[in-house]
């Protein structure tokens, strides 16, 4: 049987097959996107030697056990300043004290011989004379006052040797410093075979740094140093160092030590840098960087690191055009001025760079361009709102 659909169906198929072969809508375009932008910084900057190094005390002293015995005590506390004298370690006495009283004893004895060979020179040296004893008697009677001489001496020097002995038992700081942790604690025994380390001892009124530089640097700050003696400016070259927090030491530093040699494995040379360190503030063992100006570039351009993409070894910044659309271009990269970078190449005094927002941008793209400040600290900041001017 043959079916047939009603009219008004097929009047809506028609309408919605002719809304169907209309004109599509087009979306509009997605808005530019809105990235950060700023002006390159352009000021002089010091060309620096930068090494990183690791603090040391002026003098670092290992104090060590001297004598064998029982430790007693520790009587400091660790960390703390201690002065020169000041009691350490107590070693048990009384092994010492015994050893005293014997030397003591022993040197009594070689008095009392002592004193009878005496007694007999004194007594057949007249006699001798006379002819009333032989003259072999009476030069064995000073012989033998000679020998016991001698071991008086000896003696003498053993009841000195137990008694500096027992002075080890205090073991006292040799010099004023900063002392670190104990090594031995009570009941310890300490100096059988060998001097026991027991602690160590800095002192940090004044901090030394060492730092391997490379050659090509030690050579640039000694042609510097010779440049400015030639110039009659007779002052050495000052360090700084930049702690590991970023800050930079309030003191400025000076050279105390240079290495006889090169070292032909690593083309660097060991230096070591004196600051002083008011207060202690450097311990030992800090990583620090150690810097010193040998130069000055002038009108140097500088962007913010992360301003600044790296692939393969290749460097770019992104740049803004006056007419708000991107341009990609390859810089050369220098040394660092804190989170600033200098740039030798690629871009010149008045370019706007992409400061925030560099993963949004592409070669060619419009982008709504946020004016910017680069600030010392390679932050950037909207710029300043203009005063308001006042009514006259």
């Amino acid at each position: 049987m043959k079916t047939t659909l009603p009219t008004a169906l097929v009047l809506v198929l028609l309408l919605a097959a002719s809304a169907g072969c209309g004109k599509k809508e087009v979306a509009p375009p997605p808005p530019p996107p809105e990235v950060k932008v700023a002006p390159v910084v352009q000021r002089d900057v010091p060309v620096y030697i930068d090494v990183i190094g690791q603090t040391r005390g002026s003098t670092e002293i290992e104090v060590r056990a001297r004598v064998e015995g029982y430790l007693e005590s520790v009587d400091f506390k660790e960390g703390s300043f201690v002065r020169k004298g000041q009691l350490l370690y107590t070693i048990d006495r009384r092994p010492f004290e015994a050893a005293v009283a014997q030397a003591k004893g022993l040197e009594a004895e070689a008095q009392a011989q002592l004193a009878r060979a005496h007694q007999d020179v004194v007594r057949y040296e007249p006699l001798v004379a006379k002819n009333a004893i032989s003259r072999q008697d009476y030069e064995t009677s000073v012989q033998v006052e000679r020998a016991a001489q001698a071991s008086v001496e000896a003696a003498k020097a053993a009841r000195e040797r137990s008694q500096i002995d027992l002075s080890f038992t205090r073991v006292e700081a040799p010099a004023s410093g900063i002392v670190g942790k104990t090594e031995v604690y009570p009941g310890t025994l300490v100096g059988r075979g060998q001097s026991t380390l027991l602690t160590r001892i800095s002192q940090v009124d004044t901090i030394h740094v060492r730092v391997s530089v490379p050659e090509r640097d030690f050579i640039a700050y000694n042609r510097k140093g010779e440049e400015r003696r030639k110039a009659g400016n007779t002052t050495p070259l000052k360090f700084e160092m930049v702690l590991s927090d970023g800050s930079v030491h309030p003191e400025k530093g000076s050279l105390v030590f240079v290495d006889r040699a090169v070292d032909a494995q690593t083309g660097t040379i060991l230096v070591e840098v004196a600051f002083p360190n008011p207060g202690g503030v450097v311990r030992p063992g800090q990583y620090a960087r150690v810097r010193v100006a040998i130069d000055e570039k002038k009108g140097a351009i500088l962007v913010p690191q992360r301003a600044v993409t790296e692939l393969q070894g290749i460097y770019n910044v992104a740049v803004v055009k006056p007419d708000d659309t991107v341009e990609v271009r390859m810089v050369q990269a220098a040394e660092r001025v804190g989170t600033l970078w200098v740039m030798d190449s690629g871009l010149k005094a008045g370019d706007r760079i992409v400061v925030e927002g560099v993963q949004k941008v592409r070669p060619g793209i419009k982008v709504k361009a946020v004016p910017a400040t680069i600030e010392e600290g390679g932050t950037t900041a909207p710029p300043a709102a203009p005063a308001a001017q006042g009514t006259e």
